[in-house]
């Protein structure tokens, strides 16, 4: 096989080459280990979407297969065993055969983002703008993923963080104050609920005023009765579109379509309504954020609730604590696209931050009290 037509880079026949060394047979032979790898990766992708998303992972699979086939005519009888993959690659592979999700995407995007090929003279310049075209293919795919649950995602990171934070802050403060055991346990059982509730209360009242204001901005159901009694030569029809942002001429052209029934608008049926897009049940979104909450205020209470006292619990409650923060920043970092260890520690700084505040105000008070 040629080298790829596309590439700029000079290409030497094989004939021509040097024998490879020893060093070369092994970095190509992972090259090829990997590239077969991360084909499976897409196939398995694949295998759990339909439509248009399959078609660009199985093409994305075959220009992997493009890239095998590189190192494959440049290993010639030295190809050898099948390799496997890098430990990352593999990785990608078992989670994509179990669950395909925005997050091997972004994993996946950003194994695309390292490849070597860039400082490898071997891989050709078709390769190497592969590999960048590849990134922002999957980052692409990643960001209809992230769209999908940008909603629930951000009430479950902000929910959790917020009864991590908060809880630990409020438990450190009494402990730090000096009080006994029941008082810090009670004080988390507390917390917990308060916040809770007040994060229940208030997703549900900002659900229901969302609601609100999309009701009060859908068309009324009697605009379409209206339509055929409209005066053709005034076309005041034309006003609802410019009301709605459309240029005069844009707007009297749609309305003159819609009165000449060459256009029907809305599913509906109201001339020219705006798609909103769905909002939950404020009772359901009430329930997440509670659920949410609590779920991440329970862990400073645990130490306490079983029976640790003194310093050995403060300690055990922020150290389970901080093992959440470092798992949610983590987990932001990557469906983010974003350095996932840099997002962990920076969760763990503002969350330790301000539990230490708290801390502090404790001893200060229980001093002054004392």
């Amino acid at each position: 096989m040629a080298d790829d037509p596309r590439s700029t880079r000079p290409s030497v026949p094989a004939t021509e080459r040097a024998a490879p060394t020893p060093r070369d047979i092994r970095r190509w032979r992972r090259y090829l280990a990997n590239e077969r790898a991360e084909a499976a990766v897409y196939m398995d992708l694949a295998e759990r979407r339909t439509g248009e998303e399959r078609e660009i992972l199985l093409a994305l699979a075959h220009a992997e297969g493009r890239h095998e086939a590189h190192w494959r005519r440049l290993l010639g009888d030295h190809v050898g065993m099948p390799l496997r993959g890098d430990i990352r690659t593999r990785m990608l592979g078992f989670l994509a055969r179990r669950f395909g999700s925005v997050f091997v995407l972004a994993l996946v995007q950003r194994a695309e983002k390292r490849s070597p090929y860039a400082s490898d003279t071997d891989a050709t310049s078709a390769m190497t703008a592969d590999e960048h075209i590849h990134e922002e293919v999957v980052r692409a795919l990643a960001t209809r993923g992230r769209n999908r649950l940008s909603g629930t995602f951000r009430a479950a990171v902000f929910g959790a963080n917020d009864g991590l934070v908060s809880n630990l802050a409020l438990i450190l403060g009494f402990a730090g104050s000096g009080v006994g055991n029941d008082v810090i346990l009670l004080a988390g059982a507390a917390g917990l609920l308060a916040g809770a509730m007040s994060m229940a209360a208030g997703e549900y009242i900002s659900v229901r005023s969302q609601r609100g204001l999309l009701e009060a901005s859908t068309p009324s159901p009697h605009t379409r009765e209206a339509v055929p009694d409209l005066d053709v030569n005034e076309n005041e029809l034309a006003l609802v579109y410019r009301a709605r942002g459309m240029s005069p001429a844009e707007a009297e052209q749609r309305a003159t379509d819609v009165l000449a029934g060459l256009r029907t608008d809305d599913p509906d049926g109201q001339p020219g309504a705006d798609s909103h897009v769905t909002v939950g049940t404020a009772v359901r979104a009430a329930l997440a954020s509670f659920g949410f909450f609590a779920s991440g205020a329970i862990i400073p209470v645990v130490p306490y609730a079983l029976g640790i006292e003194g310093f050995a619990a403060l300690i055990t409650a922020c150290v389970l604590v901080g093992i959440a923060l470092i798992a949610t920043g983590v987990v932001v970092g990557l469906l983010s696209g974003g350095p996932p260890a840099k997002r962990g520690l920076r969760q763990l700084g503002i969350g330790y931050s301000a539990a230490a505040v708290t801390y502090l105000l404790g001893l200060a008070f229980g001093t002054t009290i004392g």
